[in-house]
């Protein structure tokens, strides 16, 4: 199994709505004892085991499916971490299939890889009034809304160690799809 957490490179942008993919990433690698790591002239960092490679690409949210084809290969179970401002802060949900939601970088990953593979989206909320997309999703949440998004964090780094564990997908998706911090 693969598992993307999509985020944005580089200090500026890590505690940034639109990063809560690399968040979780560092949540889970964190549970499973691994250490995410960037190889010289690599263009994500990721941490393996027998079981799991964990991915942030650094290519930039939009161009996150760039990657797909050097790492996924045939027959292998992907999923992808991603914010989503339809969603309230503290909220997550998972789906099996679908398409990119408006998102850009799911709208890289299906030009790149197609639409296979589940999605883990973490609520992050709407802009307020006069405020654009990318200066809701390039910046950093209130102190109560980044409470929420951490424990949102939490519940979809437990969801994927569950998933990687052997607990019923089916079951994960009950209770993640309930969730509400």
């Amino acid at each position: 199994m693969i598992i993307f957490g999509l985020g944005n490179p580089g200090p500026e942008y890590s505690a940034t709505r639109h990063n809560v993919g690399f968040q979780t990433i560092e949540k889970i690698a964190a549970q499973l004892g691994l250490r995410l790591r960037k190889r010289c002239f690599r263009r994500y960092k990721w941490a393996r085991s027998a079981d799991v490679t964990l991915v942030e690409p650094l290519t930039f949210m939009n161009n996150s499916g760039e990657i797909f084809p050097e790492l996924v290969g045939s027959g292998e179970s992907v999923i992808v971490i991603v914010d989503q401002m339809d969603l309230p802060p503290g909220k997550v949900r998972i789906r099996t299939k679908g398409g990119s939601a408006g998102h850009n970088g799911l709208k890289s990953i299906i030009a790149n890889y197609g639409e296979d593979f589940i999605r883990l989206y973490i609520g992050v909320g709407r802009p307020g009034e006069g405020e654009t997309v990318v200066d809701h999703v390039l910046s950093s949440p209130s102190p109560e809304d980044a409470a929420l998004i951490d424990r949102a964090t939490d519940e979809a780094a437990d969801a994927v160690v569950g998933i990687l564990r052997g607990e019923k997908l089916e079951q994960i998706i009950q209770r993640v799809n309930s969730f509400q911090a």
